[in-house]
């Protein structure tokens, strides 16, 4: 578990008062070698001389990539799981695949601005593309936070992840690179082109402002790396069938189906969805005097209208689906879309945000 700067502090004193603190703990240590059991991304090189202080690789999530500025959310009473004020990107893109997340220190005496000049030679000689670049107060949103704090605006670190994600324990040098005061923030994403696929990257550069707790990293110049790869998706799921959906609308009212796949940002139903669409199909003409609401749901990802909209046209695909391919009657079938409105997970991360993209049937009568 990681502490937000409050409660780190907090903590930190009543370990004092208690004199549990071991003072050469209680701080961040110059790294000569890389954490156990990371390594360099295949894709992207390092800075030389640079050490990994954190590192954590996903088989398969999403990721969105910014490109252009964080801006406010326009439902001002949005806040991210720490209090802050929302921020997203104007224009992002949404990619799946596998991520792999990597830390850096970077030697002394180098700047956040020489090392993200460094990175962008190395897209340019895999010939690679620069697709948005930002510095300081230009890429929106607290340009003074990492991933650390509350009751403010997010930050852009904070798109990608918030401090309770981070793997690292309080007092590590991972914990230390990734939550505290940051100031001189470079940013840049990038797409790298394969055989199998674009791959993207994200580099995050900034300086370590003073910390009581992370003074062997005060100034040093700290590089955060985010490759995603192109992979496709297992596809293990049951899909749930006529006779399960019916005994869920009997005795709860409703069933949440996640066999209805769709592109990202997208209302054109994917092939695979048929065996769960032929289900509902059977469902239907199993019981003539069924009708059901199809509500679509999305994750908290892009603005609330829009999400609203999206999840809407997403509900009236499944039903022109069901109408045209499967002959049930229109009046049968009402569609709502409920957007972000009523999660089942949290959506700090992506395994709660995957719950969260899903189809309702609601029973109408």
């Amino acid at each position: 578990m990681t502490l937000s700067r409050s409660s780190f502090t907090l903590v930190f004193a009543l370990s004092l008062l208690c004199g549990t603190v071991n003072w050469a703990k209680a701080d961040a240590t110059t790294p000569t070698s890389d954490l156990a059991g990371s390594s360099d991304n295949a894709q992207i090189k390092r800075y030389d001389g640079s050490f990994i202080v954190s590192y954590e690789k996903f088989s398969y999530t999403d990721f969105s990539i910014p490109l252009a500025p964080l801006k406010a959310s326009e439902n001002t009473d949005a806040r991210d799981v720490n209090n802050n004020i929302v921020f997203t990107p104007e224009k992002k893109l949404d990619v799946e695949g596998a991520l792999t997340r990597i830390t850096y220190v970077i030697p002394a005496e180098r700047s956040p601005l020489e090392v993200l000049r460094n990175y962008e030679d190395e897209v340019a000689a895999a010939k690679g593309e620069v697709l948005f670049k930002c510095k300081a107060e230009e890429c929106g949103g607290d340009a003074t936070r990492s991933s650390s704090g509350g009751g403010g605006n997010m930050s852009l670190m904070m798109h990608f992840f918030h401090e309770g994600d981070i793997k690292d324990a309080a007092f590590s040098n991972g914990a230390c690179a990734l939550s505290s005061h940051i100031r001189d923030q470079r940013f840049f994403t990038a797409k790298l082109p394969g055989a199998g696929g674009d791959t993207y990257i994200t580099v995050q550069t900034y300086t370590l402002l003073n910390d009581d707790y992370c003074k062997a990293f005060n100034g040093r110049t700290i590089a955060l790396v985010h490759v995603l790869e192109p992979k496709s998706r297992d596809k293990k799921m049951v899909v749930v069938g006529a006779k399960e959906m019916a005994s869920s609308l009997g005795s709860q009212g409703s069933i949440a189906l996640y066999g209805v796949y769709f592109d990202t940002d997208k209302t054109d139903l994917k092939a695979e969805s048929a065996p769960t669409l032929k289900e509902i199909a059977n469902l239907l003409q199993s019981d003539p005097e069924l009708s059901v609401i199809i509500v679509g749901h999305t994750d908290n990802q892009g603005k609330f209208a829009y999400n609203v909209d999206l999840s809407g046209k997403r509900a009236a695909a499944v039903k022109k689906e069901l109408v045209s391919a499967y002959k049930i009657k229109a009046d049968r079938l009402t569609t709502a879309g409920a957007g972000m409105m009523a999660p089942v997970a949290s959506n700090d991360n992506e395994e709660g945000r995957a719950k969260n993209r899903r189809v309702v049937l609601v029973k109408l009568n």
